[in-house]
C-alpha cells in the first residue's frame, strides 16, 4: 500500500485525483483554465465538493473551452445559474466568464497562459518543497500573493493568494506532496 498525503485518503475520488493529477506539472491550456475555474468555484467550500461536480462543470462549461466560455451571454449565464450540477453562485459563474476573457488576453500577450505562469518560476521550474507533514504547508506564499496581485491587475477575479496557491499546487507549479508520500519523488522527477 502506498503512503500518500493525508488529505487524499478521505475517499476514492480524492485518492485518484491525488495519485494521478495533483502536483503534476500541467502545460495544457485547457487544463490550466479548468483548474483556474474549479479553484475559484471551490472558494469557501471543500475540494471534495468540487471534485464530485467536476464532470458537471466540464459539461456546463463546454469542456473548459475558454474561447467559448468568454462568449457566454446572459442567457447562458442564466442556464448555468439553474444548473444544480455546479455551484450556482452568481459571482463565481460570472467570474468564470470574466476570467476566460482575461485568460485569452494573457495568451495574446505571452503566447500561452503556461508561459505567463512559468515566468513567475525560476527557470520555469517547479518549486520543490520538502514538507514532513500537512501542518507545515502554507495556505499562501509571497509568490502566490505576487501572482494574485498581477492577475487581479489584469482583470481576473476569484484569484486571491490562497486560491492561487491551491491552483499552483494543483498544476504542479509547486510540489507540496509531503516527503513521506509516494508521489513526492515522482512529481520531483517530472521536471
Amino acid at each position: 500500500m502506498n503512503t500518500r498525503c493525508q488529505w487524499a485518503e478521505m475517499n476514492e475520488l480524492e485518492t485518484d485525483y491525488h495519485d494521478t493529477e495533483w502536483g503534476v506539472p500541467e502545460h495544457d491550456e485547457r487544463k490550466l483554465f479548468e483548474f483556474l475555474i474549479l479553484e475559484g468555484a471551490q472558494a469557501g467550500l471543500s475540494w471534495d465538493t468540487i471534485l464530485k461536480r467536476r464532470e458537471n462543470y466540464r459539461k456546463a462549461f463546454d469542456d473548459f473551452d475558454y474561447n467559448v466560455v468568454a462568449c457566454y451571454g446572459e442567457e447562458k449565464i442564466g442556464e448555468l445559474l439553474e444548473n444544480s450540477g455546479i455551484i450556482r453562485n452568481k459571482l463565481k459563474v460570472r467570474s468564470a466568464v470574466n476570467n476566460a476573457k482575461a485568460f485569452i488576453e494573457i495568451r495574446n500577450e505571452f503566447g500561452s497562459f503556461d508561459n505567463y505562469l512559468r515566468g513567475f518560476l525560476k527557470d520555469g521550474k517547479t518549486i520543490q518543497n520538502s514538507w514532513n507533514s500537512m501542518s507545515e504547508i502554507p495556505a499562501k506564499t509571497e509568490l502566490s500573493e505576487k501572482i494574485s496581485k498581477d492577475m487581479k491587475k489584469r482583470g481576473f477575479n476569484f484569484v486571491g493568494p490562497t486560491i492561487i496557491y491551491a491552483f499552483m499546487q494543483a498544476v504542479g507549479m509547486v510540489n507540496d506532496h509531503v516527503t513521506g508520500c509516494f508521489r513526492h519523488q515522482q512529481c520531483r522527477d517530472m521536471q
